[in-house]
């Protein structure tokens, strides 16, 4: 099974998240194998956190030019989005417990993440949504560097919007 979620989450990476440019920053990375994807078989969230903190341990151990960031997912727990979304604080809290808070920052992808005040069936979520629950661990010092290249790194979120928006129309 983990080669079969390995497969999935990389054509979701090729064909969604570089395809439709959502991320301008994740093409390079993923070309240069600097992306380091991990499923956790963990089956508790207790578990999970372990695993994540092995994670954070070894982005933060490993330079950038070996891994740039890593998406750890964990297909077997947290399937429910609320409880996914609650699992975000704990994670938060092991950032700052380990030390890292201010040098990896970790963004929430779900299949069915649902942005707060947004209705479920927002195309806009689509952004976040993902194969599988999946936790992706970013170096402070890539999300700055990226976003100094980009000419305006604060609306690439409103723009995801309105071109996933535009593209549910399209297909309706």
């Amino acid at each position: 099974m983990p080669e079969a979620v390995l497969r999935e989450t990389r054509d979701w990476i090729e064909q969604v998240v570089v395809g439709l440019d959502l991320c301008p920053f994740a093409g390079l990375p993923l070309r240069e194998e600097r992306v380091r994807l991990q499923v956790s078989e963990a089956r508790t969230p207790e578990q999970l956190a372990s695993d994540l903190a092995a994670e954070l341990a070894r982005l933060d151990r490993e330079p950038r030019s070996a891994i740039e960031t890593t998406l750890l997912v964990h297909p077997h727990v947290l399937r429910d989005f609320e409880a996914f979304n609650q699992f975000l604080d704990v994670a938060d809290l092991l950032l700052d417990k380990l030390t890292f808070a201010g040098e990896i920052q970790i963004v929430g992808f779900h299949p069915d993440y649902c942005f707060a005040g947004a209705l479920t069936d927002d195309p806009a979520n689509a952004t976040n949504r993902s194969p599988y629950p999946m936790l992706h661990l970013l170096r402070e010092e890539s999300v700055a560097a990226a976003s100094q290249l980009h000419a305006d790194p604060e609306g690439i979120s409103w723009r995801n919007a309105v071109k996933l928006r535009l593209r549910a129309r399209q297909r309706a």
